[in-house]
């Protein structure tokens, strides 16, 4: 066992010394002049070398997501949740099944160097396995809900300023541009979204269909319920501020709910805790004196 795991780190760390040395032969070799020249290259920021090294790391990554099988479907699957989680890089597929390659590679690579195999090889090796491969999705899952989560709380604060800009004279193309622009900082997820939807009406989309575009890619119930509204505003002729504001009021209401339904269910939730940890605490601190005191009493009765 011992001989295989050695076999396959020696394998490993060839392949990938190969790797480094066939696709990035320029920059060692840039690397190799400047340490022996180097009054003839200028010196590199640490940002630059930092934006180098992610490169690096992700070009080799790159390259071991070949080594998984995967259809069509699935790629497409896993390029819709990059894109929900905001990764619209043109290497991000690449990098993503290249992580579930490498990830259990690094994990039994660590479980061997630290000696927890010790304690059952072939369970561990197959939890550094399972676990390497299934936690970039977990992570990626992890992205796609938090972001959904800031789009969901954001939402009132865009359309409060759609409501401002369409109301000041604006069209609703232009309103999403203006938007997007001024919520760059405050709202980076939302302001991405919409920027999206504004270049999709430049570059000649309907603007139902842009707008549809941005329900599928975020996936959120109520960017959905905005899309429908404003679909069903521009089909009956409605005025488009009016129902801005009618969905702001809308989810700030529901939002209000939300926060007295967690209020509510505040007290259930600490029952447990308060059984389980609280409760056994102030026994201890109120009964334990008078229990000592009576086995004193009952020692010093029963030894007479």
């Amino acid at each position: 066992m011992t001989f295989a795991i050695i076999a396959f780190l020696v394998a490993f760390l060839l392949i990938g010394s190969g790797g480094l040395l066939i696709f990035y032969r320029d920059k060692i070799q840039d690397r190799i002049s400047s340490a022996l020249y180097p009054r003839a290259t200028a010196k590199k920021s640490i940002s630059s070398t930092l934006e180098e090294t992610r490169h690096v790391i992700g070009g080799v990554v790159e390259h071991f997501e070949k080594v998984l099988p995967k259809s069509q479907q699935e790629i497409s699957v896993a390029q819709q949740r990059l894109v929900r989680a905001g990764i619209r890089s043109e290497n991000a597929i690449k990098m993503f099944y290249g992580a579930k390659v490498m990830t259990p590679c690094v994990l039994i690579l660590l479980a061997w160097v630290t000696g927890a195999y010790h304690f059952g090889p072939m369970f561990v090796f197959a939890v550094a396995a399972g676990g390497g491969f299934l936690a970039p999705d977990f992570w990626l899952g992890r992205k796609i809900a938090n972001r959904q989560k800031e789009i969901k709380k954001g939402l009132p604060d865009v359309l409060d300023l759609l409501v401002i800009c369409v109301e000041a004279g604006l069209s609703l193309d232009q309103a999403t541009a203006r938007t997007a622009q001024e919520l760059e900082k405050a709202q980076p997820a939302l302001s991405d979204e919409l920027g999206i939807v504004a270049l999709e009406q430049r570059a000649g989309r309907a603007r139902a269909d842009a707008w549809k575009h941005l329900a599928e890619r975020t996936d959120v119930d109520v960017i959905r319920n905005l899309v429908s509204m404003l679909v069903q505003a521009e089909q009956f002729g409605t005025s488009i501020g009016k129902t801005l504001r009618v969905h702001s009021d809308t989810l700030r209401t529901k939002r209000v709910q939300e926060i007295e339904e967690k209020a509510a269910k505040l007290s259930v939730k600490l029952l447990f805790p308060l059984v389980l940890f609280i409760f056994p605490s102030l026994f201890l601190v109120v009964l334990g004196p008078a229990v000592l005191v009576m086995a004193d009493s009952f020692k010093t009765f029963f030894g007479q």
